[in-house]
């Protein structure tokens, strides 16, 4: 028996545009498997700070670039990956610039660009990030139950 049921994937150029589509995509799939309104909005704000630090970050230097955002459907679990083939980055070195986070630490201490890896964090139950040619950032919501883990997964290829 295959464990993913359906994959969807769609590119969009890196402008901020093009966010709301995403959500909207992400939105109906989610709303469609059974997610929770509660559950469907942590999977928008989560998606959209991570396309968002891959526009900002990624292709800072350039004047055009490509976002790809997949959705892997399971039965138990929704998977959103956001791609992209810009400047990579060396996550620990970011986490330290940005300094030690909590769920029981204020938000307003945190420095910029420090709150899209936070909230992506907070929101998900799952988050792994692999970075070397790009970055590629993979978050998972289970349909039931929290099933979280209290760090980002680094994966370096």
């Amino acid at each position: 028996m295959v464990d993913s049921l359906d994959y969807i994937e769609m590119k969009i150029p890196a402008k901020p545009e093009y966010i709301s589509v995403i959500r909207l995509t992400l939105s109906g799939i989610a709303s469609r498997m059974g997610f929770a309104y509660e559950k469907i909005e942590d999977l928008k704000i989560a998606t959209s700070e991570a396309i968002t630090n891959a526009i900002q970050h990624a292709y800072k230097e350039r004047t055009s670039g490509e976002i790809i955002i997949g959705f892997g459907i399971f039965h138990d679990r929704l998977e959103v990956m956001v791609g992209d083939k810009g400047k990579s980055f060396d996550l620990e070195k970011a986490k330290h610039e940005i300094g030690p986070y909590t769920e029981n630490k204020d938000i307003e201490f945190l420095r910029e660009g420090g709150l899209g890896l936070y909230l992506i964090e907070s929101l998900m139950d799952e988050v792994r990030i692999q970075y070397k040619e790009g970055v590629m950032v993979f978050m998972t919501k289970y349909l039931e139950g929290e099933q979280v883990e209290t760090d980002a997964q680094i994966v370096s290829t």
